[in-house]
Order: structure tokens, then C-alpha cells, then sequence
């Protein structure tokens, strides 16, 4: 899953596998090419939601977005294709929120690093609330081949830019110990948001572990 997450700089276009920088669709064909991807991922999501990710039907997924089949194969490949782009897609908003999160709380001139960690906790666990469907979907067990080892990677990516907010030596095993235990308890709480009856249970859920993760950072004394 995704973490707290800080951006620089600025990103490369997209490649062709000649090196050339891909060109820009006509803005006609580019509204529609992101209107079939969009139906194409919101039907996946319903899709996977209810029968899982092995038993979920291609024909279904085309049927629920009104979009053809090879369409479907042109953008994503198949199952396979649709369930990383939900994942990343995921990723990229959890990302997006908990930066934008930390930028405005150092505006604000907070520069206290356990503040912006439980900052950026709190912006994550609130993103994972509010894409609960998908956030649930993605910590499931059923997934494709190699999606594991996808997501531990993440994860190991995950602690360490947490380490690095929070100012942790990753040299010393105490430090990385710290960072683990705070880390799976915004992953744990994550997965339990996804289980809650309503917004007032879930803002609960958040600032109890938002507590939590302030008494969890402070170094041993």
C-alpha cells in the first residue's frame, strides 16, 4: 500500500520505447480515451469487489462499463492490467494527499517531525476512509500473480520514507524496529476503516490511532 509520501522536482514525460517523448492526444481524443478508462476502472472495481479477483469475468467488467471487449484488452492488457491500475491509482491519491498535507503543515511552519508524521498519518488513514472499496480490495489475498511481492516492496518503500520524516537512523535496529511498529499500526488501522458503519465511527478510528502514533514516536527516553 501507500505511504507518507513527500515529491520533488518535477516528472519526465512518458517514453516511447524509441525515446522519443510521446505526444499529446488532440483534447477531444484525450477526454474520451480517460471517460473508457475510467468506466473501464470503476466496473473492474464493482467487478472485483464482489466476486474477488480470480473469479472476476472480463466479459462482466466490459459489459458493466458499456465498453468492448477489445477495448478493454487495448488499455489494459486484461484482469491483470486492471487490478494494478486500480492499485496504482490508489497509491498515486494517498500520495498526492498526504504530500499536500506536509507541504501545508510546513507553510504553517511546522517543522516538528513527529507533528508532520501523525500529519501525514491522519491525511492517509482519511484518504484510505474515504477510498474504502478499493482500500480493502487491495489488501486482500486474492490478487494476480506476483501482486505480493509488489506490495512488500512498497511496504519496505513505505517505512523507509517514514523513517526518513521522523528523522530515524535507519543504521541503528532500534530506530528501524520504531518505524516498523509505526508503520503496521497506520496499515492496521487503514484496514479496519474499511469495516466502519459510518463517518463518525471512522473519524473515531482516526484520531485514537492519530494519539496512539504521538505517544509511539517519541524515542525511548
Amino acid at each position: 500500500m501507500s505511504g507518507i509520501v513527500e515529491t520533488t522536482g518535477t516528472q519526465t514525460p512518458r517514453q516511447h520505447p524509441d525515446g522519443q517523448a510521446k505526444s499529446r492526444l488532440p483534447e477531444v481524443d484525450a477526454e474520451r480515451d480517460g471517460s473508457v478508462r475510467h468506466a473501464l476502472l470503476s466496473a473492474a472495481l464493482e467487478v472485483f469487489t464482489e466476486r474477488g479477483y480470480t473469479e472476476a469475468g472480463l466479459n462482466e467488467i466490459a459489459t458493466r462499463s458499456h465498453i468492448p471487449l477489445g477495448s478493454l484488452f487495448q488499455h489494459y492488457g486484461g484482469k491483470r492490467g486492471l487490478y494494478l491500475a486500480l492499485w496504482e491509482e490508489f497509491r498515486e491519491e494517498q500520495e498526492r494527499r498526504t504530500a499536500a498535507t506536509l507541504a501545508a503543515e510546513r507553510d504553517r511552519g511546522v517543522d516538528d517531525p513527529i507533528a508532520l508524521f501523525v500529519a501525514g498519518a491522519r491525511a492517509y488513514l482519511e484518504g484510505a476512509w474515504d477510498n474504502r472499496r478499493l482500500a480493502m480490495l487491495l489488501v486482500e489475498d486474492d490478487g494476480p500473480a506476483g501482486f505480493d511481492a509488489l506490495r512488500r516492496q512498497w511496504d519496505r518503500a513505505w517505512v523507509q520514507r517514514n523513517a526518513r520524516l521522523l528523522e530515524v537512523d535507519e543504521k541503528r535496529r532500534v530506530g528501524r524496529v520504531r518505524v516498523r511498529v509505526l508503520t503496521t499500526v497506520i496499515g492496521g488501522a487503514a484496514r479496519e476503516l474499511g469495516d466502519c458503519a459510518d463517518e463518525r465511527e471512522a473519524r473515531e478510528i482516526v484520531d485514537e490511532v492519530c494519539g496512539i502514533l504521538i505517544h509511539l514516536s517519541a524515542p525511548a527516553g
